[in-house]
């Protein structure tokens, strides 16, 4: 028995409007990617050169531009960040250390603020987070 054959080479061109749709799509992701919302607190850290880390257990907090302060992704008051901190600090078998995510924008007198509500609190050490330089400065040739 034979069957018959259906089956013809493709002679047509291939339609170019599929990839032109896809171009489209994906420089639409990559312009609209970097635009979109991104949930947190918006911290920027100073730029700083190589600084040690806590060697123990630490717990961590943020304060924004405007001194907002943050403990545990949750918006706090100083006195309650001082509760807060009493009992983590009880809680912890080993002494801890606070790592403070500040904005640039903080000042001096905030973050020794911070640290005294972090000592009263039984906390040993306040440490400020910083960002790494992404490039070192390069060394002054001397002059022949």
């Amino acid at each position: 028995m034979k069957f018959p054959r259906n089956v013809r080479t493709l002679k047509a061109a291939p339609d170019y409007a599929a990839f032109a749709c896809v171009l489209f799509l994906l420089v639409m992701f990559v312009m609209i990617g970097p635009v979109t919302y991104t949930s947190g607190v918006r911290v920027q850290l100073p730029v700083s050169g190589e600084l040690p880390g806590p060697d123990g257990p630490a717990i961590n907090m943020a304060v924004d531009a405007e001194g907002r302060l943050y403990f545990q992704n949750e918006q706090v008051s100083e006195a309650e960040l001082g509760l807060r901190l009493a009992r983590a600090a009880s809680e912890s078998a080993e002494p801890l250390t606070l790592v403070i995510q500040a904005d640039k924008s903080v000042t001096n007198d905030q973050l020794t603020r911070l640290g005294t509500i972090a000592s009263k609190a039984g906390i040993r050490d306040a440490w400020l987070a910083t960002l790494p330089r992404l490039l070192d400065t390069p060394l002054a040739r001397p002059q022949p």
